[in-house]
């Protein structure tokens, strides 16, 4: 027997939220996939001078994406099944995936020097394996960086803008153009209140998860103890 009134909204909302949870960890983990495994950017795991961060950062996205997906499999499952064996796993993961999330935060905070010296790091790596050996992966990974920054080269000067990895300029936008440590720097200092609102948002719509999947399971718990 199901629950009815209100509990069968929550239900529903439950199964909705889950599933756009589930789609979003394929896709994040589609993503790290991607990284991982394309050959524009698979050597950048191999070799001696291969990227600390780099690496750890593509399995991270690998495990979240899993983690959500298998998040969003109980909470579809538990909503529909009205299980509150599932819709306790669910609870579980997602407490330990906030507790990740803050855990993360503060040390992203308190590390931010650290975190943008060692991206500053990996891009002049980067930069200068490329100039010593010119290979197609190295200069795809300086054209997504510099492109996505809107930068060019360690110093930003005419030398770099040449370089045929940079996005194009204007004649005049050559000497305004802006170096990728700069850019980095930048993204890590005024960029921060939009990446904390962002995952004060994720926290948000994890909370609401969590009440709403307890409200659901009290609530199924008590229509089986009244047939």
């Amino acid at each position: 027997m199901g629950v009815d009134g209100c509990p069968k909204c929550i239900k529903y909302a439950m199964f909705i939220l889950n599933l756009i949870f589930w789609i979003a960890g394929t896709g994040v983990m589609a993503v790290g996939l991607w990284l991982r495994f394309d050959p524009k950017t698979k050597i950048l795991f191999e070799g001696e001078n291969s990227s600390y961060i780099f690496y750890t950062g593509v399995y991270i996205l690998i495990a979240v994406g899993v983690l959500m997906m298998v998040v969003g499999f109980f909470g579809c499952c538990g909503a529909i099944r009205e299980s509150p064996c599932m819709l306790g796993l669910f609870f579980f993961f997602l407490l330990v995936i906030f507790a990740v999330e803050v855990a993360a935060g503060i040390w992203a905070f308190s590390n931010q020097t650290k975190v943008t010296e060692d991206v500053t790091n990996f891009y002049k790596e980067t930069y200068n394996n490329y100039q010593q050996t010119k290979q197609p992966a190295l200069k795809e990974t300086l054209s997504l960086i510099q492109h996505g920054l809107n930068c060019c080269g360690p110093s930003g000067n005419i030398q770099d803008v040449l370089d045929e990895t940079c996005p194009g300029k204007e004649v005049l936008d050559v000497l305004i153009t802006k170096s990728c440590p700069d850019a980095i720097d930048e993204v890590f200092n005024s960029k921060l209140h939009i990446i904390g609102s962002v995952g004060i948002s994720i926290g948000v719509f994890m909370i609401f998860g969590m009440i709403f999947s307890m409200m659901l399971c009290c609530a199924i718990r008590k229509t089986r103890e009244i047939v």
